[in-house]
């Protein structure tokens, strides 16, 4: 009977030693609720997937926001999947919400994201010069606004990941508002001219220490004031980041005119920009995750954040 037993199992190394078991297939690893920053005493998450095979050494951060709300719910591992088959380590980044928080207060949830990404590059297997950035709608919005004008490295922060910038070195976007003052064939200044499923009403509002709550702003000139604040097409300068913007051209809510306009306009300041006509389709499509459109983004950021593609002068991470 020991005989037998110990027969058994030189058989079974065996099989294993050989290749006679099949091996589990490597999955990418997912790390959850990592805190990126806190906004009024409540932490700020993001998620972070890091690639089955060997990464290439680049990151993308991807905003996680639909319709101005965020939650760690809304973040998908299939929209991941085709920059994690690539190399890339991927952030999904949960932001602060509406009605609570304002647009450019949630922009300044997607700076800190990027600060963090870049001060913990070497945490995270990741060159701080090589980082990318994407987002669809509300999303794609906050991307763009933090991709062309980012936020510089304060070398006197007590904050050390407020030492580094946000800069990015690639974007690519779905379907994002660019230019609140011309949208489509009207001027967005009252919360009533935007389409009810996108629009950055709340910011058009100031607190009331007098009444103790949110009044709307009714001044013209500082509603545009504000609108253009929201309008990353009018931060646009030579040094913006490579930009892919892939967009519906019958899309109800954001006019395929937001995109036709922005990349004109990189392409008149000399940067390399691109927009991808998806036709007859809206705002977003049943086969968004399964079309070419996921391979045409990762294609696009492998071109802008191959090892040699990162900007020069980049503010490194500071211990």
């Amino acid at each position: 009977m020991l005989r037998n037993r110990w027969s058994l199992g030189l058989v079974v190394m065996a099989l294993l030693a050989g290749g006679g078991v099949a091996a589990e297939p490597a999955k990418p690893v997912r790390t959850k609720d990592v805190i990126y920053g806190r906004r009024d005493g409540h932490a700020l998450t993001l998620d972070v997937f890091q690639p089955a095979g060997k990464a290439n050494g680049a990151a993308i951060i991807s905003v996680v926001n639909n319709n101005f709300n965020s939650s760690p719910e809304l973040i998908s591992q299939k929209a991941a999947e085709e920059g994690l088959k690539r190399g890339y380590t991927v952030f999904a980044v949960v932001t602060s919400s509406q009605p609570r928080y304002t647009v450019l207060e949630m922009r300044e949830d997607v700076n800190r994201a990027v600060r963090f990404v870049r001060h913990n590059a070497g945490r995270y297997g990741v060159d701080p010069g090589r980082i990318g950035i994407s987002g669809a709608s509300s999303g794609g919005l906050l991307a763009l606004l933090v991709a062309i004008k980012p936020r510089p490295a304060d070398p006197k922060a007590r904050d050390l990941v407020d030492r580094v910038d946000s800069r990015v070195q690639a974007v690519a976007c779905f379907f994002p508002a660019t230019d609140y003052l011309n949208y489509g064939d009207r001027q967005i200044i009252d919360v009533t001219d935007c389409h009810p499923d996108h629009r950055a009403a709340h910011d058009f509002r100031a607190w009331s220490d007098e009444e103790k709550r949110f009044k709307p702003i009714t001044d013209r000139d500082e509603r545009r004031k504000i609108a253009r604040e929201l309008s990353p097409i009018y931060h646009i300068t030579k040094e913006s980041p490579p930009t892919l913007l892939i967009h519906g051209n019958k899309d109800p809510v954001v006019p395929f005119q937001q995109s036709e306009s922005f990349v004109a306009k990189l392409k008149k300041a000399g940067v390399d920009a691109k927009l991808v006509p998806k036709e007859g389709a809206g705002h977003g499509w049943l086969t968004i995750l399964s079309d070419s459109c996921l391979p045409t983004m990762g294609d696009w950021f492998d071109d802008h954040l191959g090892p040699k593609t990162g900007k020069k002068g980049l503010d490194q991470p500071r211990k």
